[in-house]
């Protein structure tokens, strides 16, 4: 039996509501019809005595109740459609109603039983109590109905179902699917024009014809951010005046050289132009351009760590951006103290401009931009005379001791050029004295050179290249005659490595079997030395000697037959490899009874691998530097004091999987443990 062959009853609509009951008989001859269950069903919705009102007249149920819901509220994008003779016909739809079982003779049944139990309560107890004495009433007239009171008695949910309760109901007759009715309301799904001339509005590109099918909804166009707040959309932004994009993106970026901020809005924005809007907003800053504290924190707003008004937190970021211009590097602690603000806020200040550098402190996160200072050198003076302003205000309100500033716009210390004349004559004045004490002292070491080699013709004294460093470490001795001389590890291991070849093969110069000393890069021998050390450390970022040997050695068995690094590799020029390639030595205390190698307790890291995670390593290898093991509870307590801020598990996990190993609940570094 079909959909269309089941005889229905009735249907009717409410046409305000948009709702429709359909009552359909079900088929109680089927064998898949349980009769015992449609009579028991009857029996507890009309009781035994069957009369008019009775829902199930045969007591039998045999029909079915459905009810309507609506499906969706926004009808726009769906349409009929009917394909035929290789058409498609698609016609609009202005509402979706979707037909339900209703269960409400359910509710008659629980109606039924509650009555039959309350009436065998109340005949039993008028048999057992007396009658009651006639009591007194009190009679009360409602007050007048107020307007605001009418309105939430019309809003409530039951004076609506008892609205939708009145609307009457409107009996509809059904026409079966294969009517002629039916038929003919089917052909109205039809376009009834046959030629294609007529359908003008189908001569669209298919992209229009699918807009104009299905246009953007009103909500999604609502929700679009008219500027995007965390992230910036380029395509979004271009369509701004030109200052809003400039504060936008400064406000995003805080701090940006003016070439990024040219590449970003385009080549074909003058920069004229930009230069004016630049200075409306932000602030110069060793070359660089950084955003006007006003713009972050704007007035009437406050602090969310500790509630400090706006106007105090500017007050404090100015201070920060003023030290950036006399100097690099800037100490939070110094800025807390002169501020008198909360940690979070000052870090909050230094994380816009600067970046943490370990044992140094903030140091600001752009390089100098000197050829900005050059170019512009009217934007740069302008500048210059607000950050003056800046300085008195700062000096009156943090009642600072007034600095003598060198004089030149930015206030940085930049290239020579930015020098004013006297500074140059004092500048090479220095210079030139630091030259002519170089020059002595080189004197001095050849005539002793000299004077040797007479006395001993064989014999030949390695010169060691002297950095910088050394340069003016030993110009600090020499002028303070005062002070010990350095005893420490680190001098002595130095003086060592340098001097560590056997007399033998020092005596034959500063090669080994023939190749020159890793220092010198232009050798193939070091180019292929220092790759694979490179290559190495980025994997493994910690080593022991002996295992890096050990990796050698299978370094060198895959290569073909030949090769310059047969020639011979000395523990010597491995080391000085390792040191030049950006690695340090880790000083690991190991325990007085360690079984360990003399390879295995030379313990080398990559001390700057250029991650994210450089400095969390830095702070790592420090720790084992003092500690042969250590429990991850301190790993994470120093991680957190020295880097500011609180780490993830992953960011931790991550550091000491790069470095470290565990064993018994101790974590070592890499080839340090001993089981």
């Amino acid at each position: 039996m079909t959909y269309d062959d089941i005889p229905h009853l009735s249907a009717k609509i409410k046409p305000k509501q948009q709702k429709v009951e359909l009552e359909m008989a079900i088929d109680t001859l089927n064998p898949n019809y349980c009769r015992s269950k449609g009579e028991q069903i009857a029996l507890n919705v009309d009781g035994a005595c069957a009369d008019d009102s009775s829902t199930y007249s045969s007591k039998l149920m045999d029909k079915q109740t459905f009810c309507s819901s609506q499906s969706t509220s926004n009808t726009a994008r769906y349409a009929a459609a009917l394909y035929r003779q290789g058409e498609l016909h698609l016609t609009p739809l202005h509402g979706i109603l979707q037909l339900r079982p209703s269960f409400s003779y359910l509710d008659k049944a629980d109606a039924k039983h509650r009555e039959r139990e309350a009436a065998n309560e109340a005949g039993d107890s008028s048999q057992d109590e007396a009658e009651e004495d006639v009591k007194q009433i009190t009679v009360r007239f409602s007050r007048p109905e107020s307007e605001q009171a009418r309105q939430r008695r019309v809003q409530s949910y039951e004076f609506l179902q008892k609205k939708h309760a009145e609307e009457p109901w409107v009996h509809l007759h059904y026409y079966g699917l294969r009517d002629s009715r039916s038929e003919h309301e089917r052909q109205y799904l039809l376009c009834q024009g046959s030629s294609g001339v007529e359908n003008t509005e189908l001569v669209k590109s298919p992209s229009e014809y699918l807009m104009m099918l299905m246009p953007p909804s009103p909500e999604e166009e609502k929700d679009k951010p008219v500027a995007p707040s965390n992230v910036l959309s380029m395509a979004q932004l271009r369509t701004l005046p030109l200052a809003d994009q400039i504060k936008i993106l400064m406000k995003n970026v805080k701090v940006m050289p003016f070439a990024n901020l040219m590449s970003l809005l385009g080549p074909s924005i003058d920069s004229v132009a930009v230069l004016r809007g630049i200075q409306k907003v932000a602030m110069l800053v060793q070359g660089n351009w950084v955003v006007k504290s006003d713009i972050l924190y704007p007035k009437d707003s406050s602090s969310p760590h500790s509630g400090v008004p706006a106007e105090v937190l500017c007050r404090g970021r100015d201070f920060v951006m003023w030290k950036f211009t006399q100097s690099r590097w800037v100490v939070r602690k110094e800025v807390a103290a002169v501020t008198k603000l909360c940690t979070e806020d000052v870090k909050d200040f230094l994380e816009h401009m600067a970046v943490v550098r370990i044992n140094k402190g903030w140091e600001f996160i752009l390089p100098y931009d000197g050829e900005f200072i050059k170019k512009h050198p009217d934007v740069v003076q302008r500048q210059h005379m607000l950050w003056t302003g800046i300085q008195a205000k700062l000096e009156k309100v943090y009642n600072l001791v007034k600095e003598t500033l060198p004089k030149k716009p930015d206030g940085q210390s930049g290239p020579a050029g930015l020098l004013s004349g006297d500074q140059r004559v004092q500048v090479a004045k220095s210079k030139a004295q630091q030259n002519h004490a170089l020059l002595e002292r080189e004197l001095q070491r050849r005539k002793e050179q000299m004077r040797v080699s007479e006395v001993l013709p064989g014999v030949r004294i390695k010169e060691e290249p002297m950095s910088e460093e050394g340069e003016e470490e030993e110009e600090r001795d020499a002028e303070e005659d005062e002070e010990p001389m350095d005893t420490s590890l680190g001098g002595g291991l130095h003086s060592r490595l340098a001097n560590g070849l056997p007399s033998g093969r020092a005596a034959g110069g500063d090669s080994f079997n023939g190749h020159p000393p890793p220092g010198c890069a232009s050798t193939p021998v070091a180019r292929e030395l220092r790759a694979f050390v490179e290559a190495t450390f980025q994997r493994q970022f910690v080593l022991t000697l002996s295992e890096l040997k050990r990796l050698f050695n299978l370094h060198l068995a895959s290569l073909p037959p030949g090769h310059t690094l047969f020639s011979g590799i000395s523990d010597r020029m491995l080391q000085d490899t390792v040191l030049a390639a950006g690695c340090k030595q880790i000083l690991v205390p190991f325990p007085p009874q360690t079984a360990a190698s003399p390879d295995e307790q030379k313990v080398f890291a990559l001390w700057e691998s250029g991650d994210m995670s450089d400095q969390h390593r830095q702070v790592l290898l420090e720790i084992f530097s003092k500690n042969y093991r250590v429990r991850r509870n301190m790993i994470q307590s120093r991680l957190t004091q020295e880097c500011g801020e609180d780490l993830s598990k992953q960011e931790v996990d991550k550091v000491l999987k790069d470095c470290c190993v565990s064993y018994g609940g101790m974590w070592y570094l890499k080839g340090t443990v001993q089981s």
